[in-house]
């Protein structure tokens, strides 16, 4: 926690919003029709946009360079300032990252209530801009406003090979899914145990650069067949993205699945999050849950998640070669229609 003088009690950012993190997202229903009547006719220059959307934009630029370019805030969902910026600049990264990209310059998206110590917002930026340093690149500047409830983000510009872009389709039957941080950071939050958080926490903090530097040596070095990062629509939604963008069936193995320390026991005691009734509404009909799924293992794979990890299709000998650097797998890609199964 943090003080802004002597004699002034904590700051607790939870208190100060009604929801946070990737949960506050809207439902991925409701967002799939407003982008779609947005998708116009594109500029031949813009290789990944609204049709179909991915985890950021991509423009080319030359020959060899592309930019990738992309925008995430949200309310805060944990309570300390520092980790608020670090988490908020984490997860706004990994959209580059999901896309084969190198993070490059990034600006603030802030909106703060005024009554809000200024020692907890400067707390905010200095761990985000360490984050985006951390990430490879610089904060150059930012935009605040005024606001009830504190929201913070970044836009993040990267650069990337445009024959090199990664994007949710392109898995192929047989492949192998793996996965590069644990579940469960929504249910974890929501509960009441400290140390559980904590350690979360340290999870949410953690970037996606390592992971994405693994997986762009997979394939020979062509990298993935396919990737996104798991956050605010839940492992089930994410996967949903790519089955459908690939065209085909992805079968997720819920015992396999990685948790955060204290997930199971919390998500079995019934603690959920608001964003678990939006994510299991807008994926009716796209997910087949089997019987024999434990209750609690299927509410982590809804679960919402802010600053997961990357979700990748690769071939099976580059998933065990991953799993030794740390990755999980934990299903894998089938010739069918779109769908995703939990077994």
């Amino acid at each position: 926690m943090l003080t802004d003088a002597p004699g002034l009690a904590p700051v607790r950012l939870t208190e100060w919003t009604s929801c946070g993190g990737c949960a506050a997202k809207w439902g991925a229903g409701e967002l799939r029709g407003l982008v779609a009547g947005l998708a116009g006719t594109a500029d031949p220059a813009l290789l990944v946009g609204l049709a179909p959307f991915d985890d950021a934009a991509v423009f080319r630029l030359t020959d060899d360079v592309a930019l990738v370019s992309t925008i995430d805030f949200f309310p805060p969902p944990v309570d300390d300032p520092a980790d608020f910026g670090a988490v908020a600049a984490a997860n706004a990264c990994s959209d580059v990252f999901a896309m084969g990209g190198r993070v490059r310059l990034a600006v603030n998206v802030a909106a703060f209530p005024e009554r809000l110590p200024v020692a907890a917002i400067e707390a905010i930026l200095a761990a985000a801009a360490d984050t985006v340093a951390a990430a490879g690149g610089v904060v150059a500047g930012g935009h605040t406003i005024r606001s009830d409830e504190p929201l913070f983000g970044l836009a993040v510009q990267g650069t990337v090979h445009p024959d090199a872009v990664w994007t949710k389709g392109g898995a192929r039957g047989g492949d192998a899914l793996v996965l590069s941080k644990p579940l469960g950071t929504g249910i974890v939050l929501a509960g009441d145990d400290a140390a559980d958080r904590a350690l979360a926490i340290g999870w949410m903090r953690r970037l996606n650069r390592d992971a994405a530097e693994q997986l762009a040596a997979v394939d020979g070095g062509r990298g993935p067949h396919a990737c996104t990062d798991v956050t605010g629509y839940g492992l089930l939604g994410h996967a949903w993205e790519m089955a459908e963008r690939s065209e085909m069936t992805v079968r997720i193995e819920s015992t396999t699945l990685p948790l955060h320390q204290g997930a199971g026991r919390a998500a079995a005691a019934g603690v959920r999050t608001g964003g678990d009734a939006r994510n299991r509404a807008a994926l009716a009909g796209f997910v087949a849950v089997d019987g024999e799924a434990a209750p609690a293992l299927e509410a982590l794979a809804y679960d919402p998640q802010t600053s997961g990890g990357l979700l990748a299709a690769v071939a099976p000998g580059d998933a065990a070669r991953l799993a030794d650097e740390g990755w999980w797998v934990i299903g894998e890609v089938l010739d069918g229609p779109p769908s995703v199964q939990l077994r």
